[in-house]
């Protein structure tokens, strides 16, 4: 666990700096949000519907909504070559599963790449190597077009994924969403900032009864 804490505040610490200092993080945060927030439905009135999909995980090998069926899981929108908020994400996620683990709670992770074009499988695996994921239980997942992720994003998640026109990044969800056993979002929380873990935790300790 120090070591996941180690890597929050360092990866924090990079994505502030990228973005030029004093603030910038926190503003960069500010505008993935304000695009998030554009969604007609508020974060308190959730009852989505995840649509079925069948994509592919970081070892290149089919995977979708059947093999997660009955299962209660937290995902998130990121991509490798993201140099704000996605690193923040990203050691966050890596702290909730970690804490999932020490509480025998069971949940899978999963996290859409919103670059599939540069996302391949094995940047996936690296990207998640490089925060310690599990893979047992935390897929990274691509292996569809840049208008089928949109698509899929805004029908599911009621969230926007845009090009950055000014950059090769992009601006998107920064929340993490709990999806129940019957393939519905249930919850969505912050993922880069004041990540509230024992709410996820206790939330999906309810889900599955424990």
């Amino acid at each position: 666990m120090k070591k996941i804490m180690m890597m929050i505040s360092l990866v924090l610490l990079a994505a502030l700096t990228a973005c030029g200092g004093s603030g910038g993080s926190h503003d960069e945060h500010e505008n993935h949000k304000q695009h998030e927030n554009s969604s007609e439905e508020s974060s308190q009135s959730l009852d989505w519907d995840v649509q079925s999909f069948s994509f592919k995980d970081q070892n290149d090998e089919a995977f979708g909504s059947d093999d997660l069926k009955g299962k209660v899981w937290i995902t998130d929108f990121i991509f490798t070559n993201c140099e704000t908020v996605c690193p923040p994400m990203t050691a966050h996620m890596a702290k909730l599963q970690q804490m999932a683990k020490e509480e025998n709670v069971n949940v899978d992770f999963v996290s859409f790449s919103i670059d599939p074009k540069r996302d391949d499988a094995e940047a996936r695996t690296n990207f998640g190597e490089n925060y310690d994921a599990d893979f047992s239980s935390w897929h990274f997942v691509g292996g569809y077009s840049q208008k089928e992720i949109e698509k899929f994003a805004k029908e599911s998640f009621k969230t926007p994924v845009t090009a950055d026109p000014k950059s090769d990044q992009f601006i998107h969800a920064t929340s993490f969403f709990l999806v129940d056993q019957n393939g519905k979002v249930v919850s969505r929380y912050d993922g880069v900032e004041n990540t509230p873990y024992e709410q996820i935790i206790k939330d999906i300790k309810k889900l599955t009864g424990k």
